[in-house]
């Protein structure tokens, strides 16, 4: 027995708020990550336009048919949404609402009262560019980001081929054309949308869970005030750079730098003030330095970086562009922002000790405070001091 449309969008509906109330309260409850918030409310909307399909052919058909076709958009536009938010922040609300805000004007001008094709082609183009959108963020992501993303961008992408296949057929055949019906016609795409429904929510519970695992992970590598790499971090990141730097042969720097007379401004100004400095160092540094450089926050107000390939005298300049940066910076919160006393130490080719270049930084970097703040010192070799 052949299902009719209507039939088929009943059980597209059903599988939606079903899919919808298990992604949500085991899912989402669970991990709270943006991917899967934005896949529930993409869930919930296209429950709602496809109930609202269910209208046609009824005298609810002049209002239910245009505001189907825009929850349907917004669904695909949240379905962007949540594959951008896993590498990037979501697009602005206006970018989202442009596809459904255009839809709606379309299908409301085509008379719906009568056509249940109204704004026909606004809304099969703006879910295949949406969906497709979707599945270009799932398509950069890294291959080893997790074990389902290719398999989802694969769905995104045939899903949005479809419809771009829909809105060609739609303008050269016509809704009532045979090839339209036959290929792109309601049933079909029912029965698609209702088989590559089940495998995304699959594929999308493990997806948030990595998200989450993604999430968990930054925040145990990052100090959450600064953005800069933890103490932690920066000791595993900078031992692995300094036996892969070993290998090659490569001399390197390493600078300890602390702000100078920190503690007077918390004192003076508040926490918060000293919280605006660290933050204004942090960017001055970021600005600076390369991205293969590593830059962490080494405790309070002393910060260390470790530039590979970069000689002492170099560093020092760079130390000095960091400063001058960070003497840039503009705040509301403190009226000056602090000088910064730099130590830095050579890192010898075939060196890997990172607690003794740690030690001899420290070492100038003490002598720079001694001579009156606001310097570089270069700490004496670490070959001087084996001699």
């Amino acid at each position: 027995m052949l299902l009719d449309t209507l039939t088929l969008r009943v059980a597209l509906a059903v599988v939606d708020v079903t899919l919808l109330l298990l992604f949500y309260f085991i899912t989402y409850r669970r991990t709270r990550s943006a991917y899967s918030g934005w896949w529930s409310s993409a869930l919930l909307l296209f429950f709602v336009g496809n109930a609202a399909y269910l209208l046609d052919g009824t005298v609810y058909q002049v209002w239910a048919n245009p505001f189907g076709n825009v929850a349907l958009v917004g669904g695909a536009a949240s379905v962007w949404a949540g594959a951008r938010s896993l590498r990037a922040p979501v697009p602005k609300a206006w970018q989202l609402a442009v596809g459904p805000a255009i839809t709606a004007v379309a299908s409301v001008l085509d008379n719906p009262a009568t056509n249940i094709w109204s704004g026909g082609p606004a809304y099969l183009f703006f879910m295949g560019a949406l969906i497709g959108l979707g599945c270009r963020e799932l398509l950069v992501l890294d291959r080893d980001y997790s074990r389902v993303h290719r398999v989802l961008a694969l769905s995104a992408g045939v899903l949005s081929l479809f419809y771009i296949g829909r809105v060609i057929a739609f303008l050269a055949d016509g809704p009532e054309g045979p090839v339209f019906l036959a290929v792109f016609g309601s049933v079909p795409t029912t029965l698609l949308s209702t088989l590559l429904l089940v495998m995304a929510s699959f594929a999308m519970t493990d997806l948030s869970h990595e998200q989450q695992t993604q999430d968990l992970r930054a925040r145990a590598t990052v100090d959450g005030l600064t953005g800069l790499l933890n103490r932690t971090a920066f000791v595993s990141l900078a031992e692995d750079e300094l036996r892969r730097l070993k290998w090659t042969r490569t001399s390197s720097s390493l600078i300890l730098a602390d702000l100078d007379h920190f503690k007077s401004i918390n004192d003076e100004f508040g926490h918060a003030a000293g919280d605006t400095a660290l933050q204004a160092f942090a960017a001055a540094c970021t600005s600076v330095v390369r991205s293969t450089d590593l830059v962490g926050r080494y405790g309070g107000e002393e910060f260390i970086i470790l530039l590979p390939g970069v000689t002492p005298e170099t560093a020092s300049g760079i130390a000095a562009d960091i400063s001058r940066r960070m003497m840039m910076e503009k705040s509301g919160v403190i009226p000056r922002l602090p000088t910064v006393s730099y130590g830095i130490a050579a890192v010898p080719a075939g060196r890997v000790d990172l607690q003794e270049l740690v030690t001899s930084a420290d070492e100038a970097l003490y002598r720079a405070k001694s001579l009156g703040r606001n310097r570089s010192v270069l700490a004496t070799s670490l070959e001087d001091k084996s001699a």
